[in-house]
């Protein structure tokens, strides 16, 4: 004769079998990476030791997710106010975001100019990936960019052959792995002035994953109804035992 323990054991394992076959949400991959710094190169002047920038204000989605500097100063270079970044990822959704953020940037490199303020932004969702630039107070001479520049708007300071450097604004590089990199400021020097390169505000991002949804749709009205057989026989049990004791 098979016990009642025998039965429950079988009843819980259909259920376990029929909520994993007929509605439990598929494997999917983890939800994608996101990273930012505000600045990094490494650029050599001619006549002058090169100067490397290793990323300032790094962040990631795996740690850590937010970083602020109260100043950047690099002489000959780069110096800026506050600058910070951040980069989060959603398990539930998938969504990933990065950002970097500069404020009082002088490109003392070359004597270029200044430029009040620079954010970057990379998202990524189940629609894609976006990347954008925004920037404020641009005072570069020869160079007349809007707000919201174009993606890989290059720029030659000065215009013409005796240029020293290029500038790449809103940067757009789709990485291999799927991801989009987005710089807000990507300065390349040219032979006349020396060789290199520095990077002002990256943000990296996505693609995003799939989210997993808990068990939905007929799986779980299965399930629900599995719990429900298997409960029935149990609180008819009960009662039997508190009528047989009264």
């Amino acid at each position: 004769m098979i016990s009642q323990k025998t039965r429950r054991g079988a009843v819980i394992g259909a259920l376990t079998a029929a909520v994993l076959m007929a509605g439990a949400a598929p494997a999917s991959a983890a939800p994608g990476d996101g990273s930012a710094y505000v600045a990094a190169g490494t650029v050599t002047l001619l006549g002058v030791p090169a100067v490397t920038i290793p990323p300032q204000a790094a962040t990631s989605t795996d740690g850590p997710n937010t970083a602020q500097l109260a100043g950047l100063g690099f002489p000959g270079v780069l110096n800026a106010g506050l600058v910070s970044s951040a980069s989060t990822r959603d398990d539930s959704t998938g969504v990933v975001h990065s950002e970097a953020t500069l404020a009082g940037v002088g490109l003392t490199l070359g004597n270029l100019g200044t430029i009040q303020a620079i954010d970057v932004v990379c998202d990524a969702t189940q629609a894609g990936i976006t990347g954008g630039t925004t920037l404020a107070g641009v005072a570069i001479a020869g160079v007349n960019v809007p707000v919201n520049p174009a993606p890989n708007t290059v720029i030659a300071v000065p215009p013409g052959p005796l240029a020293l450097v290029s500038l790449t604004f809103n940067e757009q590089i789709a990485n291999p792995d799927g991801s989009l990199t987005t710089n807000g400021l990507h300065v390349r020097l040219l032979p006349l002035l020396g060789t290199g390169d520095l990077v002002l505000g990256s943000a990296t991002c996505g693609p995003a994953a799939a989210p997993v949804p808990l068990a939905s749709g007929a799986g779980l009205w299965i399930g629900l109804g599995l719990l429900g057989a298997l409960a029935l026989p149990v609180g008819l049990h009960a009662v039997r035992r508190r009528t047989a004791a009264a």
